[in-house]
C-alpha cells in the first residue's frame, strides 16, 4: 500500500495481480482507497481519479456529515465563543453594567470579551448568529478586495447567508456566496475559501486547470482544504 497524492486528493493505492480494473473506495474514516491492477499505469489513475472527482467529494462530504458533532455551546458566563480563529469567553452583564460601559446593543464584543445582556440570554444564539454575520460581510468583502485584483477577477456582488454544509459558492452571474460562520475560523481558512471562489470566475468548474490555478495562488491549499475537513463542524455556536 502507498500514500499518493493527486491535486488536493490523498489516497491509498493498493495494487493486485487479481484485478482487471480500477475501484474506488471512501472508507468509514474518510479515506479514499484505489485498488487497481498491477500493471496499470498512474496516468490512467489519474485520469479515473479527475473524472470521479465530484462523485468523491459527495461521498467524503456525506461521510464528515455522519462522523462529524457539531458544537452547540451554553450560553453561559465564561463559555468560549471563536472568533477568526480564537477563542473569547462570554459575560452575562446586567443592564446597570452594560450602561456603564457603554453597551447599547444585547451583544457586544469588547476588550476580549463578548458582553450579552443578561435579560437577552434566552436569545443569545440569534444575537451571536447576526453579530457573526455582520462581521463575516465586512472581513469577507475586505479579504475579497484583498484577493480579487492579485487574480485579476472582478466579482459581481457577495453575499453572507447560510450555506449549510458548504462554505462558499460562485454564482454564474459572477457573485459571491459565503457562509457566515467561517468568520469563526482562522484567517488563513478564511482566505482559502475567498480564492477558491474567486478562482472560480476564471474557470468555473474543478477541472485540473481549476486545481492548477488554486495550487499557483495557495501552495498550500491541501493544508488548509483539511484543516476545515477536520475542525468545520466546531464553527457553530
Amino acid at each position: 500500500m502507498e500514500t499518493r497524492q493527486f491535486e488536493d486528493l490523498t489516497y491509498t493505492l493498493r495494487r493486485s495481480p487479481r484485478r482487471q480494473t480500477i475501484g474506488l473506495t471512501v472508507e468509514r474514516d474518510g479515506r479514499l482507497t484505489v485498488a487497481a491492477p498491477d500493471t496499470c499505469h498512474e496516468r490512467t489513475i489519474e485520469k479515473l481519479l479527475a473524472e470521479k472527482r465530484f462523485w468523491i467529494y459527495a461521498k467524503l462530504a456525506e461521510r464528515n456529515r455522519l462522523t462529524a458533532t457539531a458544537v452547540e455551546r451554553e450560553i453561559v458566563s465564561g463559555q468560549g465563543f471563536p472568533y477568526l480563529g480564537r477563542n473569547y469567553r462570554l459575560r452575562l452583564v446586567t443592564p446597570a453594567e452594560a450602561t456603564r460601559g457603554g453597551q447599547i446593543e444585547p451583544l457586544r464584543w469588547h476588550h476580549g470579551y463578548f458582553l450579552l445582556l443578561r435579560s437577552e440570554q434566552s436569545n443569545g444564539r440569534e444575537h451571536f448568529r447576526c453579530w457573526y454575520t455582520e462581521r463575516a460581510g465586512v472581513k469577507l468583502r475586505e479579504r475579497v478586495a484583498l484577493y480579487a485584483p492579485r487574480l485579476q477577477v472582478n466579482p459581481v456582488g457577495l453575499r453572507i447567508t447560510d450555506l449549510g454544509y458548504r462554505w462558499g459558492s460562485c454564482s454564474r452571474n459572477g457573485t459571491l456566496y459565503f457562509n457566515w460562520r467561517l468568520i469563526l475560523a482562522p484567517i488563513r481558512i478564511v482566505d482559502y475559501v475567498v480564492v477558491h471562489e474567486l478562482l472560480h470566475l476564471l474557470a468555473p468548474h474543478h477541472t485540473p486547470e481549476y486545481w492548477k490555478l488554486l495550487r499557483r495562488s495557495l501552495p498550500d491549499f491541501v493544508e488548509r482544504k483539511q484543516w476545515l475537513a477536520e475542525h468545520g463542524a466546531e464553527l457553530a455556536v
